[in-house]
């Protein structure tokens, strides 16, 4: 971020962002924003991991009790900026920050990492659910590598012929399939680590989500090798009217912005 413009200079308080985050995209933007003493910066994790990674600065965990109530945060607690650095598929979480930001009149961004794109060697079925994505199995294989956390395990419990490697941060509740091993695992995984993984547990098909992280691609490229066919699941839209960052540094560069231009309109 830039030096402190006039304003900041004569001694008005810090800009105050508000990181909705949980993401490593939205650790390295703390960290990025951190140095600036013209900036408060405070990350907001749902809560919903054990033992979360935590960013440097303020952090506040639990939520907000929908749009109202992080609209009311953002009016008491004077956000200046609202940045939805959460995971691509939080949609609950993106559309109540739009709501919130638009009844608070406070800008908003969201920053999200691209998405992966399919090579000519990949054999991907994409899909727009995890229903979609349950649906699709018993056709592509037996013995599924699934690695779309814990939250939506519901979808598959169904699917009592198939056995399932479910890889999750934290211990996965009922309902669940019930022919289920579990790896508690958090990336960055190893190209060599998905290969054996694989191997070993003679997996014949994937399931992910389109989350786009570079931690957790190995697995696309060793499924690629291992000819494993991989149903993706969609990520759901931005919500309408919000801009897009792809990674920290254009964040960086959205605030930069933003507050240049109202200290621009002040003066």
């Amino acid at each position: 971020m830039p030096t402190p413009d006039a304003a900041d200079a004569a001694g008005a308080p810090p800009r105050h962002v508000l990181v909705l985050g949980g993401t490593t995209e939205a650790r390295r933007l703390a960290a990025a924003l951190a140095p600036d003493p013209s900036l408060r910066v405070t990350t907001s994790l749902a809560g919903r991991v054990a033992t979360p990674r935590l960013p440097v600065g303020e952090v506040r965990i639990g939520g907000f009790g929908g749009p109202e109530g992080l609209a009311r945060w953002l009016r008491e607690h004077a956000v200046d900026a609202l940045i939805d650095a959460t995971h691509p598929f939080a949609d609950t979480i993106s559309r109540n920050a739009a709501r919130a930001a638009a009844t608070a009149h406070v800008p908003l961004l969201a920053l999200r990492r691209p998405g992966w794109v399919p090579g000519p060697d990949d054999t991907w079925h994409q899909v727009t659910s995890l229903d979609e994505a349950a649906a699709a199995l018993p056709a592509l294989g037996t013995r599924v590598f699934l690695t779309t956390g814990r939250m939506g395990l519901a979808h598959f419990a169904h699917l009592t012929d198939l056995w399932f490697l479910v890889r999750s941060v934290d211990p996965p509740e009922p309902p669940h399939p019930p022919r289920m091993e579990v790896l508690l695992d958090r990336g960055p995984f190893t190209l060599d680590g998905e290969r054996a993984l694989l191997r070993t547990h003679r997996i014949d098909a994937l399931v992910t989500k389109d989350s786009g992280a570079a931690a957790t691609a190995p697995k696309l490229t060793a499924a690629r090798e291992a000819g494993v066919p991989v149903v993706i699941v969609r990520r759901p839209p931005v919500p309408k009217g919000v801009p897009e960052a792809a990674d920290p540094a254009e964040a960086v560069t959205w605030l930069r912005r933003l507050f240049s231009d109202r200290a621009g309109a002040a003066g």
